[in-house]
């Protein structure tokens, strides 16, 4: 008996989108990313040596993880790298890398602390993501998560009303738009606890995500009330954003002194560095370093 090929998940890509420009620079969601600041601070551990921004994007995030040694920005788009290097400069502990987060190119147990902010409602196989990232995090590592949530106020209200065809109360995901996704408080927890994290805290965020609201009241003043709410939100999760802090729990490996990438085709640890490229030891893959990003993305010619 022949198996079917596993399915392999879509990916979505803000290659060449200007993203940061037009959705967090314009000003008009300055609530929301003062309201996420806010429950960073309160998740993330006050320091560390390494830590993986999974969705970097232009860097937006970066500046607010100053207690970690070293920063490594992961994202599939190499534009938006390009963005995040013009923004932050060629900062030492920085470091930036193009590669998918299904199959990351670093050895196990690498970080000790990971975030994720704004990216899995694009991830068509969430499971799998936790699973890649629970690998390269060390015994013990810290996951910041940010999720949208299914069981959002308004997504009751209009599924009541009868405006809405699709049920918050289900435990599945729910995709309202290609590669945008709504997922369900309780599905999330058991995919982490799945994949070997303990849950140690939520947060309710973004409790005022409501045009009317956000044009009659200042958007700092906002942000301020939604910070002190988002503990108590957390014991009835209805805000359009939730935030997990999670451990990683259960045996793991370690990464041994000096290592650091790995091959993301074949697996294996071990490449002849050059001025512009990684080459893989093992399977002979190039992967270009270009205007100081690692591309691991797309091999070289």
């Amino acid at each position: 008996m022949t198996l079917p090929e596993p399915v392999e998940p879509r990916r979505c890509d803000y290659e060449g989108s200007n993203y940061q420009e037009t959705f967090w620079d314009s000003g008009e969601r300055l609530y929301e990313d003062l309201a996420e600041a806010a429950a960073l601070r309160r998740l993330l551990p006050p320091s560390g040596s390494l830590l993986l921004e999974i969705g970097a994007g232009a860097g937006r995030n970066t500046p607010r993880y100053q207690g970690h040694q070293k920063v490594v920005l992961l994202d599939y788009s190499l534009s938006q790298l390009i963005q995040a290097r013009q923004r932050l400069g060629a900062n030492e502990r920085y470091l930036y890398v193009a590669a998918d987060v299904f199959q990351m190119p670093f050895v196990s147990g690498l970080f000790d602390t990971a975030t994720m902010i704004r990216v899995l409602h694009h991830l068509t196989d969430g499971r799998r993501a936790f699973a890649e990232i629970r690998r390269v995090l060390q015994p013990q590592g810290v996951f910041v998560l940010e999720y949208a949530n299914k069981l959002n106020a308004k997504a009751i209200g209009r599924y009541l009303a009868g405006r809405q065809a699709w049920s918050p109360f289900d435990p599945q995901p729910v995709q309202f738009v290609e590669l945008n996704f709504n997922f369900h408080p309780k599905t999330t927890r058991s995919w982490l606890v799945e994949k070997g994290f303990q849950i140690e805290k939520q947060r309710a965020v973004s409790f005022f995500r409501i045009e009317l609201i956000k044009r009659a009241i200042d958007a700092r003043l906002l942000a301020r009330v939604d910070s002190l709410l988002q503990p108590i939100g957390a014991l009835a999760l209805f805000s359009p954003s939730l935030f997990v802090r999670s451990r990683a729990v259960g045996a793991s490996l370690r990464a041994g002194p000096g290592e650091f990438f790995r091959c993301p085709a074949c697996g294996q640890v071990g490449f002849h560095r050059t001025q512009s490229s990684l080459d893989c030891s093992t399977c002979g893959r190039i992967w270009p370093i270009e205007d100081g990003i690692y591309n691991f993305k797309q091999q070289a010619d």
